[in-house]
């Protein structure tokens, strides 16, 4: 197993949760966490515990990012105007990897990071190998031409896992994607409960 899958399962075994939806997921067998201990009783959660679980879930959903990376990203959201937590998670969206992702291009967040590393993605035509490379209201991202029968993309369109959403237009002849508007929360199609709220009062308190 590699280190991206095994670090994926860990994130869904310490969660607790099944956070990507996806049928392979270790919690649909075992919803308690890894280790010798993970089956004790739990002990009621703090407020900086759920905090802290919060942070970790949505950081760990878009492909683990780093800490400096996500507080990067907070640091952003709290400087622009409006609500903090909104702002977070339209950041997130708007992060190529995460388009590449939602436009169903690659199965898993993870493999839109190493699709995107790896130069297959093209956005408004030139070729941008930067994951974390914020894409604008407009943008076209697409798959070069090169890159479209790979396994990993045939795959991917084809699977009924998870559909596209309303922010995102996509050409699956043409393999790409129109990123129409950064997203407000409630827009995105997170298979379990995300709470961005609670990831702002994390950074704030």
């Amino acid at each position: 197993m590699s280190k991206r899958h095994s670090a994926k399962y860990k994130i869904d075994r310490r969660m607790g949760e099944n956070i990507w939806g996806r049928p392979k997921s270790p919690v649909n067998k075992r919803s308690y966490g890894p280790g010798q201990h993970g089956q004790r009783r739990k002990s009621k959660v703090s407020d900086f515990g759920l905090q802290l679980k919060a942070k970790q879930k949505l950081k760990g959903y878009y492909g683990n990012l780093t800490e400096k990376q996500f507080s990067r990203t907070y640091d952003e959201a709290s400087r622009r105007k409006g609500n903090t937590s909104e702002n977070l998670i339209a950041l997130l969206e708007s992060r190529l990897d995460a388009v590449v992702y939602r436009s169903k291009f690659v199965p898993t967040v993870f493999a839109a990071r190493q699709f995107v590393n790896h130069g297959h993605v093209m956005v408004n035509g030139k070729r941008v190998n930067i994951a974390s490379y914020r894409v604008q209201a407009g943008d076209v991202v697409s798959v070069r031409e090169r890159s479209r029968n790979m396994a990993l993309v045939l795959e991917a369109m084809q699977s009924a896992e998870r559909d596209t959403p309303d922010y995102i237009t996509v050409d699956q002849k043409g393999l790409s994607a129109t990123f129409v508007r950064a997203p407000e929360f409630a827009e995105v199609p997170y298979p379990v409960k995300m709470e961005p709220n609670l990831v702002v009062e994390f950074y704030a308190s």
